[in-house]
């Protein structure tokens, strides 16, 4: 075989709180870089949830063992010394909008589905695919985890102890769906999260006089890009240099934003090319992210960070 099929991931739906059913399997959420990786006649490919090469940034995926003729739905993750998944730690790796820093972080891949094995597997059940999975000789470099049966609010709390993002339930029997968002995979999270795309920026003062205060972040509809927050805390030193540098060079004199910005200051504007992960409370009446904090860059095309996707629901 010279090519494998190209899938997009399926996507889960969010749920407000962890259940027990039998006929569910429940998995961890890792806090990482979506892929979709497979090997053919030994060469391995990684690509994001839009397409994108992530063997630039992770080239050493390059060297992963993965049968030819396999296509894994996996999380590219870093841990950190407390053997926890930190999305802040695999940033140092990335760096600014995806560009390696050089910084000594290594890299796992945590495999949670395979979709084709010499042929196409995402008509069968999931818990088909997990066996097959289980039967695949993957080296030590990847992580398959096993997923717990019936008992997704103990993973829940067992989680939530350990300060990961959430867990993922499954329902028995369902098929994979690539591209699709379903009720047959449903997301709990115990940390709220969301992408955003970076609109405009309100300028610093005091420490900050020289960069920036806060990002003006927001998500796309139909009508163009919706504000959601003004987002100003979770940044060091480094990811206010760095975003200082690229927002420069995209400012526009008018707002990429279709609503009004509610913000203190005068907002400056950029091309709305930037997407970050910002941690929230909870959505306002208003539709606005409540103590929003920046959580790092986010490896997207900034068109798919939509409001339906994204929004509160």
């Amino acid at each position: 075989m010279s090519r494998l099929p190209d899938y997009e991931p399926m996507l889960a739906t969010r749920w407000p709180s962890a259940f027990d059913d039998e006929n569910w399997w429940f998995e961890v959420k890792w806090d990482g870089y979506r892929a979709i990786v497979g090997s053919v006649e030994g060469r391995v490919r990684a690509r994001s949830r839009r397409g994108l090469d992530l063997t630039g940034p992770f080239p050493e995926l390059k060297s992963l063992e993965i049968p030819d003729g396999v296509v894994l739905d996996a999380e590219i993750t870093a841990f950190g010394e407390d053997g926890h998944p930190s999305f802040s730690l695999l940033q140092r790796r990335t760096g600014f909008g995806g560009r390696g820093t050089g910084a000594r972080v290594a890299v796992n891949l945590v495999v949670f589905d395979v979709l084709f094995r010499g042929e196409d597997l995402t008509s069968m059940s999931y818990e088909g695919r997990r066996q097959v999975l289980a039967d695949l000789d993957l080296g030590d470099q990847i992580l398959v985890p096993e997923p717990t049966p019936t008992h997704g609010i103990g993973l829940f709390d067992a989680v939530k102890d350990r300060g990961i993002e959430g867990i993922v339930a499954k329902r028995l029997g369902s098929p994979y769906q690539p591209g699709r968002r379903s009720a047959d995979w449903r997301k709990v999270s115990v940390r709220r999260r969301v992408r955003a795309v970076v609109g405009g920026y309100l300028p610093g003062e005091g420490g900050r006089a020289s960069t920036f205060g806060s990002l003006l972040v927001g998500l796309y509809e139909p009508s163009g890009l919706r504000w959601i927050a003004a987002v100003g805390s979770g940044f060091d030193e480094t990811s206010l240099g760095a975003f200082w540098e690229a927002i420069k060079q995209l400012e526009r004199p008018d707002s990429p934003f279709v609503n009004d910005v509610i913000a203190p200051g005068s907002p400056r504007w950029v091309e709305p090319g930037i997407v970050i992960n910002v941690e929230y409370k909870e959505w306002t009446h208003d539709d606005h992210l409540r103590a929003p904090v920046y959580k790092g860059i986010e490896i997207a095309d900034p068109e798919t960070v939509t409001w339906e996707e994204e929004g509160p629901g």
